[in-house]
């Protein structure tokens, strides 16, 4: 009777181990675990640019699955089906997206955004997905364009630069710049020397401004007091009896039947005055003329 387990049987169980191992240890390698219970899902892409086999998949950022094949939907040209192997315990409701994200290290990866609907999407069935396009392709789209038509005017602006660096009245204006600068130096130099020097004078002149201003003070203080102890009270008083008095000579002249009112009043009064004086004038003219007639002169 031959051996069963002959040296060529061993041989080629050997060989199955292996290349079962083999795999086994490749998909290990490649983080997928055959061993962990899955759920499994499809999104379809119209471009899978650096997505690969066990890339994560995740919620918020964390990882709840990861990329188990990616193929081209040849029932649905132009899209490429990816199936997501995720965690059994993970329910996706049916108003969830699958969208694609990229790191800068790790390359691209697959982010759902659950929704909140109560219905869910059945295990093996298809999850909405929204193109993202990556940074690379935002760069390109949107950063070289503006940066190309920036690209003239710098150049324009840089020959400006050029020209206005080069040109002699700008020379010549920092030139002048240096000489302002010496002035003011100078002049900051002068008027410090001014200060050290005059400054001394101007504060003592100031202090015995300040002084005088203190006996002027003290003056104005003595002749307030000097005021308040005069006898305002009885000066007042005599104002009063001088007005007084005042206004009964007033009444006195305004009155006819008074002496002096008649004195200012009667008419009469007047033209005897009046005829006094030109009697008493045309006497003085007569004795300019005739002084002998008056003046007896007898010699001896």
């Amino acid at each position: 009777m031959k051996k069963i387990f002959n040296k060529e049987f061993i041989i080629g169980i050997c060989v199955i181990v292996a290349i079962v191992i083999l795999i086994f240890g490749i998909d290990y390698l490649k983080g997928i675990n055959l061993f962990s219970p899955a759920n499994f899902y499809y999104a379809s892409y119209d471009n899978v640019a650096g997505l690969e086999i066990s890339s994560p998949v995740t919620v918020e950022g964390y990882k709840v699955g990861q990329v188990r094949e990616i193929q081209f939907d040849y029932q649905n040209p132009g899209k490429i089906k990816v199936l997501l192997a995720l965690n059994k315990d993970l329910h996706i409701p049916v108003d969830s997206k699958a969208m694609m994200g990229t790191t800068l290290m790790s390359g691209n990866f697959i982010n759902l955004r659950l929704g909140k609907s109560a219905e869910k999407i059945a295990i093996g069935g298809d999850i909405p997905t929204v193109e993202n396009t990556d940074m690379i392709t935002q760069l390109t789209d949107n950063v070289l364009p503006a940066m190309y038509s920036f690209l003239p005017k710098i150049d324009s602006l840089l020959c400006n630069l050029n020209k206005l660096a080069g040109d002699p009245a700008l020379i010549a204006s920092i030139q002048r710049l240096d000489g302002i600068t010496a002035d003011i130096k100078g002049t900051t130099g002068a008027l410090n020397v001014t200060m050290k020097r005059d400054v001394p004078a101007i504060m003592s002149n100031a202090k015995s401004i300040t002084m005088g201003l203190d006996t002027i003070t003290t003056n104005l203080g003595i002749l307030s007091a000097q005021l308040k102890a005069l006898p305002l009270d009885a000066t007042v008083d005599n104002v009063n009896a001088l007005t007084a008095n005042l206004s009964q000579f007033s009444k006195q002249l305004n009155d006819p039947n008074s002496s002096l009112g008649m004195l200012m009043k009667d008419p009469e009064l007047y033209n005897s005055l009046h005829r006094v004086a030109a009697d008493v004038d045309s006497l003085i003219v007569d004795i300019k003329k005739n002084p002998k007639r008056y003046i007896s002169i007898k010699l001896l």
